[in-house]
């Protein structure tokens, strides 16, 4: 399949529309809430809508701190981001979400293409167990040969469809749209930062690999 190429305005629109999509839902309860304060008296309605009102809002908060750093400038060129405020973006994120999130790998900086394809890796593995789950993150290496390892395990577990076609610019559709343009963004992340991905199926587990390009990607 031929490499897609977008126009810098269409992969700057489709990001703006993936990041929107990413906090429309708790901004939208957070109105929902001040819409209930403003026309209830009833104590136990008003004590409800606080506390909507509070997990919508770092909701909204922890999306959008993952956002700046998977897909923002996060400084600039050339600069290193700290792994762990990837990890700390990384767990708001999954916050009272129905997957559980661990991570090991050293407190250190890292070049940041390398943290941005690793949080968007994140959310690729987030993907690959749509009814909940684990997913395990592993970094190792520092710098230049840093190469992770990310294991998502839970029912019905699968390569999330096109991922892969997605990730090397080469959609079957030979376009990409809002739903796949994160997935195309990591692949291009992936190349600035010449990691190479790579995808197994095990049973009820998806391993996604990500090695410095030229070095052979783990099997199993």
């Amino acid at each position: 399949m031929p490499v897609v190429t977008l126009d810098s305005l269409d992969l700057a629109a489709l990001l703006c529309s993936r990041v929107c999509h990413d906090v429309i839902s708790p901004v939208g309860a957070i109105v929902n809430g001040l819409e209930v304060l403003e026309d209830e008296n009833d104590a136990s309605m008003r004590d409800f809508a606080l506390d909507l009102i509070r997990k919508s809002s770092r909701q909204a908060s922890a999306r959008l701190q993952f956002a700046r750093l998977a897909f923002g400038a996060a400084g600039s060129a050339g600069a290193s981001i700290d792994l762990g405020d990837a990890e700390q973006v990384a767990r708001g994120m999954f916050q009272d979400e129905k997957v559980k999130l661990s991570w090991t790998g050293p407190r250190a900086l890292l070049p940041k293409n390398k943290v941005k394809l690793l949080l968007n890796l994140i959310v690729i593995a987030t993907n690959a167990v749509p009814r909940g789950g684990t997913i395990d993150v592993t970094v190792t290496g520092a710098d230049e040969t840093a190469e992770f390892v990310l294991i998502s395990k839970g029912a019905h577990a699968r390569v999330p469809p096109h991922v892969e076609e997605l990730l090397a610019g080469s959609p079957d559709s030979g376009t990409v749209d809002a739903h796949g343009i994160q997935a195309y963004y990591a692949g291009l992340v992936a190349r600035a930062a010449a990691m190479a991905v790579s995808f197994s199926l095990d049973g009820d587990a998806v391993k996604i690999v990500a090695v410095p390009s030229g070095a052979p990607a783990e099997q199993g």
